[in-house]
């Protein structure tokens, strides 16, 4: 029997998003992982970096003018400005393993969702990480046990407002079981992966097909 033949693909942007405490970094890691082909986002910032962070890995750190250079140009396919830094993906970072089959996940908010899904609509799949209740997802910010309660009660009034946001995305899961959580991502991905507007190496490999003979 000869090698099977796959036909190529082009990737998918796969974007996650939730209120802190719907368990949406757990999932990110979990994802990045165990599943093959899928690659993190690593945005860019202006920031300085901690001593605990890897240039490249946690953040690309870029000075001012470079940032500035890039969102001029339009490099850049969500930004935002947070504390007085700027934060943002490149584009071209993403086209490349788009181009190259391979899938890039995004954990971000639905502001960065929505700029993206304006630019890229058709590599885009957007999946929202519901609490089961707003007491749990209280429980969940406490057992972390990494901010004061004043910090909590911050997280829980913005977690109401980015939970409205939930209708921007197209699917969406409650996460009362992580690894049921997981297993639900996973079948989204194996069938945005199969999609035929994704499969641009088809065409090629069904005319191919047709003109094998059957024995």
């Amino acid at each position: 029997m000869p090698d099977m033949i796959r036909p190529a693909r082009r990737g998918l942007m796969l974007i996650l998003s939730s209120p802190s405490g719907a368990g949406k970094s757990t999932l990110t890691r979990t994802l990045c992982q165990r599943e093959t082909n899928i690659d993190l986002s690593v945005s860019v910032t202006t920031r300085t970096r901690r001593a605990s962070e890897i240039d490249g890995v946690h953040y690309r750190f870029i000075d001012r003018a470079a940032y500035d250079a890039m969102l001029r140009q339009g490099d850049l396919l969500e930004w935002a400005e947070v504390h007085g830094n700027g934060y943002g993906t490149p584009r071209k970072n993403v086209e490349t393993a788009l181009k190259a089959g391979r899938d890039v996940l995004f954990d971000i908010d639905w502001q960065g969702t929505l700029q993206i899904l304006d630019k890229a609509r058709e590599d885009v799949v957007t999946i929202f990480i519901l609490p089961p209740s707003m007491a749990e997802l209280h429980s969940r910010l406490v057992r972390r046990a990494e901010d004061a309660p004043d910090v909590i009660a911050r997280r829980l009034a913005n977690a109401r407002d980015e939970i409205s946001r939930w209708s921007v995305y197209d699917y969406v899961i409650v996460n009362d079981d992580l690894g049921a959580a997981y297993e639900a991502i996973r079948a989204i991905l194996t069938a945005e992966r199969l999609k035929r507007s994704r499969a641009t190496g088809m065409a090629a490999f069904v005319q191919n097909l047709l003109g094998q003979p059957t024995q």
